[in-house]
């Protein structure tokens, strides 16, 4: 059991550190470059998708950090 949840728990690591990596960016863009993080928000929609799939994020989780970024995103 323990190989399996130290397996387990890079993969969950590795989704996590992604999801928050392509959030990061795109709050970055959105006040320099709007087309450009219009673009990277739909990565970080994939990216936050995947951890909530996979379980690393709640599905609750996951819908209000794609709902504040897509607001962050239509105020500028």
């Amino acid at each position: 059991a323990l190989r399996g949840s130290r397996r387990k728990r890079v993969v969950n690591d590795r989704r996590k550190r992604a999801m928050k990596e392509t959030v990061k960016d795109t709050r970055k863009l959105i006040p320099t470059d709007a087309k450009a993080a219009a673009a990277k928000l739909r990565e970080a929609y994939q990216a936050i998708d995947k951890a909530a799939k996979s379980g690393v994020i709640k599905k609750n989780t996951a819908a209000r950090k794609k709902s504040r970024l897509a607001k962050a995103l239509a105020k500028v």
